[in-house]
């Protein structure tokens, strides 16, 4: 069995499980490269050394959260053919991601809020901005809201959050 085959039974686990199509199609990708730069390989040719090989070319050129997302990728991938029998050993088992640093995320300072409030055209504008400063909802999350909801005698909503799950802000 080759990469592409083995991606074709992968994705179609990953379906079943109720992965998204966003990460489905962002493994695609992962896959693409991974192709290119190896070739279509059959999976038993392919050792530690030649995935640390891949890794190390394309590492020059990525983020250590990219190179990350890639050996994360590359794991599971190798993971699922080995636990499904494709494979008699996990060439990518030994393969670690980089140390990453510490992110301080960025917020809104009182007075950016504030230019953002006197810049709004409409109440509906004003309204949808502090329900997103003050729930602290993604765009995406408010933007699949619907009226059932949205429970006004407490003041709140339920919101559909990454990975569907739910949470009422």
């Amino acid at each position: 069995m080759n990469l592409k085959d083995l991606w074709m039974l992968y994705e179609a686990d990953k379906r079943i499980l109720g992965f998204s199509s966003h990460t489905l199609k962002a493994y695609s990708l992962q896959l693409k490269m991974l192709v290119l730069e190896l070739g279509d390989l059959e999976l038993e040719e392919i050792s530690l050394i030649i995935l640390k090989d891949y890794l190390a070319r394309v590492s020059e050129r990525l983020k250590p959260s990219s190179l990350g997302h890639r050996i994360r990728f590359v794991r599971t991938l190798f993971r699922f053919a080995f636990e499904e029998g494709h494979l008699t050993r996990n060439p990518s088992i030994k393969l670690r991601e980089p140390k990453m640093d510490k992110r301080i995320p960025e917020f809104l300072i009182e007075e950016d809020v504030i230019h953002l409030k006197i810049s709004c055209h409409s109440h509906r504008e004003h309204a949808l901005l502090e329900f997103l400063y003050c729930t602290g909802c993604r765009v995406g999350e408010v933007q699949k809201i619907n009226l059932e909801d949205i429970n006004w005698e407490n003041c709140s909503a339920i919101v559909n959050g990454k990975g569907s799950k739910q949470r009422e802000v």
